[in-house]
């Protein structure tokens, strides 16, 4: 089992005013070549947008991208005609493939908004440029692994153009879980919402991240209430 911890006080961060943002990963002005991504994980933005406020239309291209809101209500339009909100509860997935331009706003006007934005690299290039929301049913499964996206269309939650699923976990004091990969060759990044837990040794805390490679299964128990996002991937990068 090969592991890699990042303490959330280690992340990048960017105060633009309207916006701050932290960066699990390299991004916009922060580098890290350490910290470029995990197998074909990206990007992990934890953003909060002020009331009003928002990212003007911009363009993107082969890459699958994630939001999921934590606090308030975040305003989606593309160029694909797409136009929605989004709210905590639910997650929202854009294949950009050949390109796409989209803009996200704060809908808000006395409240920031807060969402995860996650970019992973697909394994098909130039796929026709795809929208999807869905409704996440909370607390279904308390005390284990709820899935949230998968590379199957038919599965449960949204799906993407890449071997990878993500799940979220809600558990209180004292339980613990055991966590099968679906594939072996992919690893898990652990990103912790709230609370705190502990794999193996390592202990989490709020917004700690912990990468967990060549291992079949591990078990997670929380050390508080705690919230927690997995995110299986391939670690090998697309040729």
């Amino acid at each position: 089992m090969k592991t890699v911890y990042h303490n959330a006080d280690t992340r990048g961060y960017a105060d633009h005013g309207w916006l701050k943002s932290y960066h699990s990963f390299s991004f916009a002005n922060y580098y890290n070549p350490e910290r470029m991504n995990f197998g074909v994980l990206r990007v992990l933005n934890d953003d909060q947008v002020a009331s009003g406020m928002g990212f003007g239309k911009h363009p993107h291209r082969d890459m699958e991208i994630i939001s999921i809101p934590l606090e308030g209500d975040l305003e989606h339009q593309d160029s694909m005609g797409t136009s929605a909100v989004i709210r905590k509860g639910e997650i929202q997935v854009m294949s950009a493939g050949t390109g796409v331009q989209h803009s996200e706003f704060n809908r808000n006007k006395d409240q920031p908004v807060k969402f995860l934005q996650i970019w992973v690299i697909p394994n098909k290039m130039n796929v026709a440029p795809r929208y999807d929301q869905i409704s996440i049913r909370e607390n279904e499964k308390l005390n284990g692994f709820q899935q949230i996206l998968s590379p199957n269309p038919d599965d449960e939650g949204v799906w993407i153009h890449q071997d990878a699923w993500f799940y979220l976990a809600k558990f209180e004091k004292g339980n613990s879980k055991e966590y099968h990969l679906n594939r072996t060759e992919n690893g898990v990044y652990v990103f912790v919402l709230k609370g705190s837990a502990k794999i193996g040794d390592q202990v989490l805390e709020t917004r700690d991240g912990y990468g967990i490679w060549e291992v079949e299964s591990f078990t997670m128990e929380a050390t508080e209430d705690a919230e927690i996002l997995l995110m299986e991937v391939p670690m090998p990068l697309p040729q």
